[in-house]
């Protein structure tokens, strides 16, 4: 077994997104080619309702999936294929919206007002940009959970793990999507096919990814911070973007540590990118925007 060495450890950024939506990218509209196939992650965990409750009013996508996770709160939807509900705490939306849709994200907090989850953004292969648009919802109770002896739980969003297979199928990129807990102290390898671009991102508790070389340190990048040195341990809202191996090794810390897992194959397509727009070339990047303007850009088939 190879242990993926660590390219980068990377905060999320604060942004805001949709109506005034404060939330935090951890990538997203820059370089594409480490993430392939997936193009953003975005954490929308917010305790303040005033600085979420203006939402994702109606927009369109084409050429993307949206993968939501929600951890508490619920998410009002609603899009052009007539779909409407609500997704609640542990459960997922997963939206293909191929040749186009039209969509709203309405957030609405738990009792205590908390708004917590992720949306993910993974690209759809040339071949399939035009698809048919297609709706998944999965309810918590549909994600397979597992235990190993020493107390890791993965839930399976996406995907095979540990001998279990996530709901959400039929989806171009083949990703595995994992939400991940390690208990407090235990060091866990866990496995990551060669051929996939894999990423962790730490969201409850803290510990250490080890790197192939040097097993407890975490080369970082240069985060822009003032004079201070870039942290060697990964916590709350941080990234590691890992590269090729056949698997990942964490160290968490005393508190334990939460984490989503995700890894996909590569398309090494061309990618021209605009909002919600995503396409292989400028010419069908401005024909998608064109046909929003001529009120022709949701096709009956």
């Amino acid at each position: 077994m190879s242990l993926r060495p660590i390219k980068r450890l990377i905060k999320a950024k604060p942004t805001l997104e949709g109506a005034g939506v404060h939330l935090r990218r951890a990538f997203g509209f820059g370089n594409t080619s480490d993430f392939d196939p997936f193009l953003l992650l975005d954490d929308f965990r917010n305790d303040i309702p005033k600085d979420y409750l203006a939402g994702f009013p109606w927009h369109p996508h084409r050429g993307i999936e949206t993968i939501t996770y929600v951890l508490a709160g619920t998410v009002e939807h609603g899009d052009t294929l007539g779909n409407r509900g609500a997704i609640a705490a542990g459960d997922i939306q997963w939206m293909t919206a191929g040749r186009g849709i039209m969509h709203q994200e309405m957030p609405k907090g738990d009792a205590s007002g908390r708004m917590h989850g992720f949306q993910l953004w993974a690209n759809l292969p040339s071949s399939l940009k035009m698809t048919a648009p297609r709706y998944q919802e999965v309810k918590a109770v549909e994600i397979p959970e597992v235990t190993d002896d020493d107390g890791t739980m993965a839930r399976i969003v996406c995907g095979q793990f540990w001998g279990k297979k996530g709901p959400v199928d039929g989806i171009a990129a083949d990703p595995i999507y994992l939400d991940v807990t390690v208990p407090p102290g235990k060091r866990k390898k866990l496995p990551v096919e060669t051929t996939r671009h894999a990423f962790a991102y730490v969201f409850a508790g803290s510990g250490k990814f080890c790197n192939a070389s040097e097993p407890l340190a975490v080369p970082t990048e240069g985060l822009g911070w003032a004079d201070t040195t870039p942290p060697t341990e990964a916590d709350n809202r941080s990234l590691v973007l890992f590269d090729a191996g056949d698997e990942v090794e964490v160290q968490a810390g005393d508190h334990g540590i939460r984490f989503l897992l995700v890894s996909g194959k590569p398309l090494q397509e061309p990618v021209a990118w605009y909002g919600p727009i995503v396409m292989n070339t400028q010419e069908q990047l401005q024909q998608a925007f064109l046909e929003l303007e001529k009120g022709t850009f949701l096709k009956s088939q």
